[in-house]
């Protein structure tokens, strides 16, 4: 493959763009390389501006499950646009979406619609403040919850991959009141809020961790968590973000059976539109503007693009044998993937959730941020352009999951294996 035009594209960006691009992660500085400038990109394939043809695992991050360009959403949105792009102003269609957020998500008896994650998770926590009147959160090292100042403390993703898990700019004074512990380890969770809950509003994390891989709950650690939280009074938020209708249609606390306070969700819910979304129980709900004193806004919050695409995602994911067509392309990538590293000799973990997965180089069990980082992130690095020379796009970082969607197929998923199989070879 040759990448003339993306070279040249990347090149010219980085005059105008900080890095050349508009979210670190992209940069490929993880991996090594020039990024690739996409030009467009219909069901599970992505096609650059040089003509090469991508099978794509990365899917926009995620809210892709049905794949690029779904033929639904594309002739949704253009009716949508002919009406308005942004109102500023109540729609049928917000209401409607809220809906059906509802009833996938019965913890949450109210919603409220924003633009992005970030959103949704600054401001899910302004209302759990507000609720308790204390000031301190609890977050875990490896969680992402978007770029707010005050989440910026051991975080995952982009600040994994660079090496920098507290960015500069963030005052001393936001970071002192955001404790981290590690993922999984309920002694220390335990002990921490039997010392110090009169101050703390919320526990927040990602019911499973999307941003340093793909890193699954221990038995017992939600449910520790739901029960201690509980008893004190302290408001525990999902970060569903990533999490919502990818592990399952309820999210990861429909599929471990856990009830939190808040969620917190975008990605799907907006068809690859910017959205998110906050919400929980009525009584905590009732302290956001104008129902109560906890001030939150956002002039294109509820838009009617973003809200069209979000219910066409979902209105085709809650028809029947949605989710089992999922798991089955789901588990037969998983087989083939570990399968393939078995054969080829090469020491890796697989893990995965619904339709999100991450394979590790490393030989040793992966269950929080300190874990994950001891793979091997120089193999992982020759293993991505060895499957990219192949025709495979997989996220450019050992530290971000990969997704899978309706749109591949069965012999996506056949030559995703063999370009494993003979990766996993070259850079044994």
């Amino acid at each position: 493959m040759k990448w003339i035009k993306s070279q040249r594209l990347y090149k010219k960006a980085q005059e105008l763009i900080p890095g050349g691009v508009n979210s670190p992660v992209r940069a490929f500085r993880a991996v090594g390389g020039n990024p690739l400038f996409i030009d467009k990109a219909r069901g599970s394939k992505m096609y650059d501006v040089d003509g090469n043809t991508y099978i794509d695992y990365v899917l926009s991050w995620g809210p892709l499950i049905l794949g690029h360009a779904h033929p639904k959403i594309v002739n949704a949105l253009k009716k949508a646009a002919e009406r308005g792009t942004s109102y500023g102003a109540p729609t049928p269609l917000e209401v409607e979406l809220a809906g059906l957020i509802l009833k996938a998500y019965p913890s949450m008896d109210k919603v409220r619609l924003v633009n992005s994650g970030t959103e949704a998770t600054m401001s899910a926590i302004r209302v759990a403040r507000g609720f308790t009147g204390r000031n301190k959160i609890i977050k875990f090292e490896g969680c992402y919850h978007g770029h707010a100042d005050g989440l910026l403390v051991k975080a995952g993703s982009g600040a994994t991959t660079f090496g920098v898990p507290d960015s500069p700019g963030v005052p001393k004074s936001y970071a002192r009141n955001t404790i981290t512990l590690p993922f999984n380890n309920i002694p220390l969770l335990k002990k921490l809020i039997n010392k110090e809950w009169k101050d703390i509003a919320c526990v927040i994390l990602e019911p499973v961790v999307g941003n340093i891989g793909c890193v699954l709950p221990r038995p017992g650690f939600l449910e520790t968590l739901r029960d201690i939280t509980s008893e004190y009074g302290i408001v525990l938020i999902f970060d569903e973000v990533m999490t919502g209708f990818r592990v399952s249609y309820g999210g990861a606390q429909a599929f471990y059976g856990i009830k939190p306070d808040m969620t917190c969700l975008g990605k799907v819910i907006g068809g690859g539109l910017p959205v998110g979304a906050y919400g929980g129980r009525k009584e905590i709900m009732s302290m956001v503007s104008p129902e109560g004193p906890v001030y939150q806004a956002g002039t294109l919050s509820g838009n009617p693009l973003a809200v069209t695409a979000g219910i066409e995602t979902l209105k085709i994911l809650s028809k029947e044998n949605t989710y089992k067509n999922l798991e089955q392309k789901a588990a037969t990538l998983e087989k083939g993937l570990v399968d393939a590293a078995k054969k080829s000799g090469i020491k890796t973990k697989f893990y995965r959730a619904g339709t999100m997965f991450c394979t590790y180089f490393t030989d040793k069990d992966v269950f929080d941020y300190a874990s994950a980082k001891l793979s091997d992130t120089k193999t992982f690095s020759k293993f991505f352009h060895s499957m990219l020379r192949r025709g495979i796009y997989i996220a450019p970082s050992q530290f971000e999951a990969g997704f899978i969607s309706l749109a591949h197929t069965g012999k996506d998923i056949e030559k995703t294996v063999k370009a494993a199989y003979e990766s996993f070879l070259e850079v044994k």
